[in-house]
């Protein structure tokens, strides 16, 4: 009987950790799902990467902030692959620096919709494909948060900060949620990482500028998160749930 590859969404999964994360699982022999909002041509390229060495990846358009975006992307998975055993919640923006004084509602709704209800979408999604209760196989998410969440980012990003503890919240009580439904829930929390979306924050060079403050004294690279992020979703962290992993050089 044929193996079937088990198969894994990335969402964000155009650059970054999400790209550096679909690589390490298509090495691992899962069928990769690329989920990219605007940039056709970054996914296609993380694909073709992957199919070049010998992997499997797909590529699906959906703005995952948009609910029937989200419905949308599921069901492609459904029509295309028949199947879904991981989801990573990667999707983020990331907002120009500024303090809380400065906010408007617009910015703080923006980054919530993006970066907070997006993973509500995409786990609830998920939980109805993988869930015994559903008549599912089971599976496991991974929640990509940010050491922002536990170090405020003042001066810079505490709005940012802010929907990065609400994935802490929604990690812990969803993990409860599916535990006995063959669902584990885990979130990784990257520290200054090596990435395009600093310049999204309006300074590009921002780790020079702050990697003495770091025990390491460098910058994360994405691969370096993607590591830690196929660990947990993996069956080495078969009795993982509900954890948090810190993937930010000591801070």
């Amino acid at each position: 009987m044929t193996k079937v590859a088990k198969v894994a969404l990335v969402t964000g999964g155009s650059r970054g950790i999400g790209a550096a994360t679909a690589r390490q699982l298509a090495h691992l022999g899962y069928t990769v799902v690329i989920n990219y909002a605007r940039n056709h041509a970054a996914a296609m390229q993380v694909a073709e990467g992957i199919i070049a060495q010998g992997g499997k990846a797909i590529t699906l358009q959906a703005d995952v902030s948009v609910e029937a975006d989200v419905v949308r992307l599921f069901a492609d998975i459904d029509r295309q692959l028949g199947r879904l055993d991981v989801l990573v919640n990667n999707a983020g923006i990331l907002l120009p620096q500024g303090r809380v004084e400065d906010v408007t509602a617009e910015r703080v709704n923006r980054l919530f919709n993006t970066n907070v209800t997006s993973y509500f979408l995409c786990c609830r999604e998920a939980i109805k494909r993988m869930s015994h209760r559903h008549g599912g196989p089971g599976g496991s998410i991974v929640n990509v948060s940010s050491a922002a969440s536990r170090l405020g980012s003042p001066n810079e990003y505490v709005d940012y900060a802010a929907t990065k503890g609400a994935i802490d919240t929604l990690t812990r009580g969803l993990s409860l949620e599916v535990a006995e439904e063959g669902i584990r829930v885990n979130c990784v929390r990257p520290g200054f990482i090596d990435t395009d979306m600093h310049a999204d924050g309006g300074e590009a060079d921002r780790i020079q500028r702050v990697k003495a403050n770091i025990p390491l004294k460098r910058g994360g690279e994405a691969s370096e998160v993607a590591a830690a992020i196929v660990f947990l979703l993996g069956d080495a962290a078969s009795y993982i749930t509900g954890s948090f992993l810190d993937v930010a050089g000591g801070r």
